[in-house]
């Protein structure tokens, strides 16, 4: 008895889904029939009150193409009617990455999260917390234009977590800012004044606004992390150099914050070391100890 009911019950989900489908697209029987390749009587069966039988798997398929639903939710097998393709284009996008900091998609996202936490990896040093000058030395060259507009563009970020209620965690390699300060690897050529400039900021921004803005370092030696923001609890972004790959699912997004927690909780340095170490860092360049700022 027990599955008679249960079948009979699945039966009058299926028909109150295929109606709710059909009226939502606006589709007759006759159309659906005619998508579907069915007789229209075909139809009129599925919708009577009176059924207790479920149609085989090929009509369902049929008629689930034909309104744009997942068989799945007409079967009450899912409480999602969007089809997988449909789940798969509203939850993960593949947009491309310009090479300068002028990117109104990148503001919109953070306009969006605006009030959430803001976790974020960067593929180098922080863009909203860079000087003039290190801004200069790095688009000049491979943007073949003044850098004005990336300056711009990093000075609105800064502004925008300074007004927006949003707390703004950073979480960069240890080696990042060890290469820099040692005119290494990418950094090789920047000049010594231009370093000192830049690990003079980096220590006045964090001191000056822990705690909304928090950066921590962390050795990629234990622990790797590739270039990714998590926008509250609303976006995952991996920055993948030429495109940027956006999550919006639940379950990924919380994988990527944990995995950033994680990064956090087991840095190096954490907020209130990042400043002492950043002055062990220009120490190094200048040979100079300097007084602990106030």
């Amino acid at each position: 008895m027990p599955d008679f009911i249960d079948k009979r019950l699945r039966a009058q989900q299926f028909r109150d889904r295929l109606a709710r489908a059909m009226r939502d697209g606006e589709v007759s029987q006759s159309a659906l029939a005619r998508a579907a390749g069915v007789d229209r009587s075909t139809i009129s069966q599925l919708l009577a009150p009176d059924t207790a039988r479920l149609p085989n798997a090929q009509v369902v398929a049929a008629c689930a193409t034909a309104l744009g639903v997942s068989a799945d939710w007409l079967l009450s097998l899912s409480d999602r009617p969007e089809s997988a393709a449909q789940l798969l284009s509203t939850s993960l996008s593949l947009t491309e990455a310009p090479r300068a900091l002028v990117d109104e998609r990148i503001y919109a996202w953070h306009r969006e999260a605006e009030g959430y936490k803001i976790r974020h990896v960067p593929a180098a040093l922080p863009d909203m917390l860079k000087t003039r000058a290190l801004i200069e030395w790095e688009y000049k060259p491979h943007l073949g234009r003044t850098a004005d507009q990336a300056i711009g563009a990093s000075q609105d970020r800064l502004d925008w977590m300074r007004q927006a209620q949003s707390d703004y965690e950073i979480a960069l390699p240890l080696y990042e800012i060890d290469t820099f300060a040692r005119a290494e690897g990418y950094y090789s050529g920047v000049s010594r004044e231009i370093r000192l400039e830049q690990l003079d900021r980096l220590e006045r921004l964090s001191t000056q606004l822990y705690p909304r803005l928090r950066l921590s370092l962390f050795d990629a030696r234990r622990l790797y992390s590739s270039p990714i923001t998590i926008f509250g609890p609303l976006l995952s972004v991996l920055y993948l150099g030429s495109h940027y790959l956006a999550f919006r699912d639940r379950e990924r997004i919380e994988i990527f914050t944990a995995h950033f927690d994680r990064l956090v909780r087991e840095a190096a340095y954490g907020a209130r070391d990042v400043p002492r170490y950043l002055r062990g860092l220009r120490e190094q360049i200048t040979g100079v100890n300097l007084p602990i700022r106030p």
